[in-house]
Formats: structure tokens, C-alpha cells, sequence
């Protein structure tokens, strides 16, 4: 049977609704929820217009740095890459990987970076001008420890996170990361963040405070996004001025 066709046959059988369980840390221990494909395919198309509003299109190539535990966002942006159309590569987030990160940024000569890590900079930083690398690059997403070394190198980089289950995508307007409003419930209380599910999850997620320093920003951003803005204390970087 040629791979068309199993892949073909695969496509007709039935497979559980169940896309992945996803545990994330809370002061209070590990939680885990449910993540079913239809929501993924939800995931998905909003990390897509997300990724849109940063300008990537058809023809564009980005190179995407995550651990294979994150899959419940990774695979959500990646399936946004391929809806946009933009080749893409993948390294491992963790900081012995960062040559694999070099590698790619050299061939693929990326629009757009994602997810990159504290880690991963720090891996570089034997090797490379982090800011001679990444300040060529049209869109930098970085998660919250790498942001602020990233804006002192002179790399205007957005936010990149997981807050909790949750993923949270900085716009260009860099006045903080968007949740979706439609899936999640974000909200701050002491200085911390805490999140919930929508009434559209399949698994029910009552307030659950995670223990990352932060707060909430609503209204309407000047991207045109309702969606709330979390601001992560920890990708703070008001101190470097803004490029």
C-alpha cells in the first residue's frame, strides 16, 4: 500500500476526541486538563490571525524553538504556520540545543523567530552577538525571561507564553500578550495571575491562581483585539528603552 493511500485510510477512521492532556505548575502542585482536537483546531485559528497581524504570509519562513511537552501550543502554532503558508523549522528550546537554533537562523534566514528561550540565548551567547543574530529578523517572539536580554541587545521582541494552558501572543503593539477571550478566563489578584476556562471547554477549569507575577490589561488594544493583555513581570523591561 503506497503512503497516499494509508495516509488516506488513516483519515477515514475514527480517533478519540482527546488531543492532549496538558499539565502546567500552580503553587498549589501540578494540574492537568484536557485539550480535544476540535479546541486545538479553535487554538489554532486564532494563533493564525495572531501570527497574521505580525504580517507573516505564504512564501515567509520561520523558525519555531519548543519542547516536546509544549505540543498543546506548539502544535497550534504550527498549524498556523501551515495555514500561512510560511516553511518552517523547528529547534528544541532547551539551552543545549541552541546549535541547532544557529543552524537554521544561518539557512533558513528566518522572517520570524518563536518561542525563543532564556536557555537558548544563553547557549548563544558563547557563540554569537545575540543582537547582531535576531535584530535582522522581522518578528522575534520570545518567552518571558529572553524578552528583556533580547530589548537590551536592541531586538524589539514580543511575548511569547504559556500561562497556564493557556497561550498568550504579544501583537506589534508590544502593550502586552493577548489571551483569547473566547477560550479563557485571565484575572489578577496580589500581583498574580490566575486563569479559568470558557464555557466553550470541554474540560472545566475552575480559577486557578498559577503563581506568575503579572497583571491584566483590557479594553481594546490598539491592534483592533478585544482580547485581554497580560503583562509578565518577569519579560518586564521598562528599564531599556523601546526600539
Amino acid at each position: 500500500m503506497a503512503r497516499a493511500d494509508t495516509l488516506a485510510h488513516a483519515r477515514e477512521l475514527e480517533r478519540p476526541e482527546l488531543a492532549y492532556l496538558v499539565r502546567f505548575p500552580t503553587p498549589a502542585g501540578i494540574r492537568e486538563t484536557e485539550l480535544t482536537w476540535a479546541e486545538l483546531a479553535r487554538d489554532t485559528a486564532w494563533a493564525t490571525e495572531r501570527l497574521r497581524g505580525h504580517g507573516l504570509a505564504p512564501g515567509q519562513r520561520a523558525l519555531l524553538t519548543a519542547s516536546g511537552f509544549e505540543g498543546f501550543w506548539g502544535q497550534a502554532v504550527i498549524g498556523a504556520l501551515c495555514t500561512l503558508r510560511v516553511t518552517y523549522g523547528i529547534a528544541e528550546a532547551m539551552g543545549w540545543d541552541h546549535r541547532r537554533t544557529t543552524v537554521f537562523h544561518r539557512e533558513l534566514h528566518p522572517d520570524a523567530v518563536i518561542g525563543l528561550s532564556a536557555e537558548t540565548l544563553e547557549g548563544l551567547s558563547g557563540t554569537a552577538d545575540i543582537g547582531e543574530m535576531f535584530r535582522p529578523t522581522r518578528v522575534v517572539l520570545a518567552r518571558p525571561a529572553a524578552v528583556p536580554v533580547l530589548r537590551r541587545a536592541g531586538v524589539p521582541a514580543c511575548v511569547l507564553a504559556a500561562v497556564g494552558p493557556a497561550l498568550a501572543l504579544e501583537c506589534p503593539e508590544r502593550g502586552g500578550a493577548h489571551v483569547n477571550a473566547a477560550e479563557w478566563r485571565v484575572g489578577e489578584r496580589d500581583g498574580e495571575l490566575h486563569v479559568a476556562a470558557g464555557e466553550s471547554r470541554t474540560s472545566p477549569l475552575a480559577e486557578t491562581p498559577l503563581g506568575i507575577r503579572g497583571r491584566v490589561a483590557g479594553g481594546r488594544c490598539a491592534c483592533g483585539s478585544e482580547d485581554p493583555r497580560v503583562l509578565l513581570a518577569e519579560a518586564d523591561s521598562s528599564s531599556s528603552p523601546r526600539s
